[in-house]
């Protein structure tokens, strides 16, 4: 018995490990965990430095820049706070984001659903590279033709903003989406039609709720970039009580020096809103790209 015994460990041995080898439990990769921890300091340690700078006096900058303040000065919040005009700055980015992202969001998935279930008519067909020629355009080249025609027009602000955000990221949206739509089914779609569903109905209610890995990746895209822009609005705004955040922030900039504790405190500030943002949604974005994987 006790042989018995002795022969069944093995076999039991390896029935455990087959089973972990088909669950996928495997060890520590310790070559891809040492990478990934050397890649997250190319984003804590600017973060310290952002937090250690806006903590100090103008008189502690000396040296490597990395100390610990000796005395903390939160009077640096109170000072961006008040030079920036923050409260108003918060509101012209925060209505400017949320409309380039609500937008974005609408206009790219219904262009590209038409686009990838018609690639191949040649309108859509030209369509599709035109769009994605625009990624090859640098910006300074279109740069003051867009200013003279928004003034022309009277898009020199939030609402004109809004719409060059979609514009702009249109021909990148298009390309992930469109790559994404395709491999949904059609039998979906088809299936939909013949319980009676319209075009309206058969995007709304099959295609779009299947596009939340791509929903939240390209709110994610438009909303840093039309938070942490400078240039466009830069080149765009003609009010100055329009101003942004990034614009608010260029007060600091001055012709002989910078005010480097007050401007690094403002920086803290303008990321604190997208931070919350990302905490509170984050269940949402995880949640849309798992489906996706599943899908």
């Amino acid at each position: 018995m006790t042989t018995t015994l002795l022969g069944a460990r093995p076999a039991r041995t390896r029935a455990v490990r087959a089973v972990r080898g088909v669950r996928g439990v495997r060890g520590v990769n310790w070559w891809a965990t040492a990478f990934i921890a050397v890649c997250s300091l190319t984003v804590l340690v600017p973060l310290y430095l952002a937090v250690v700078v806006a903590l100090k006096t103008p008189d502690q900058l000396g040296g490597t820049g990395f100390e610990w303040p000796t005395s903390i000065r939160w009077a640096n919040f109170a000072d961006a706070w008040e030079r920036t005009q923050f409260p108003q700055a918060l509101t012209n980015t925060a209505l400017i984001t949320v409309g380039s992202v609500v937008l974005t969001l609408l206009t790219s998935s219904i262009v590209s659903w038409a686009i990838a279930r018609n690639l191949d008519r040649t309108f859509f067909r030209g369509a599709y590279f035109y769009l994605l020629a625009a990624l090859f355009v640098p910006f300074p080249i279109i740069m003051l033709p867009l200013v003279k025609e928004t003034a022309l027009l009277g898009l020199d602000n939030q609402a004109g903003l809004v719409v060059l955000y979609t514009i702009f990221g249109l021909s990148l949206n298009v390309f992930v989406y469109t790559a994404f739509i395709r491999s949904i089914p059609l039998e979906l779609e088809e299936a939909a039609r013949i319980d009676g569903a319209s075009t309206w109905a058969v995007f709304w209610k099959v295609v779009f709720p299947l596009l939340g890995p791509m929903n939240a990746t390209v709110g994610i895209l438009t909303c840093v970039w039309a938070w942490n822009d400078f240039i466009l609005p830069l080149v765009v705004l003609s009010d100055p009580a329009a101003r942004t955040i990034p614009l608010a922030e260029y007060v600091f900039q001055g012709q002989y020096n910078t005010d480097y504790t007050v401007a690094f405190a403002s920086y803290l500030m303008a990321m604190a809103p997208l931070l919350l943002v990302y905490v509170i949604a984050q269940r949402w974005v995880i949640s849309g790209v798992v489906r996706g994987s599943v899908k």
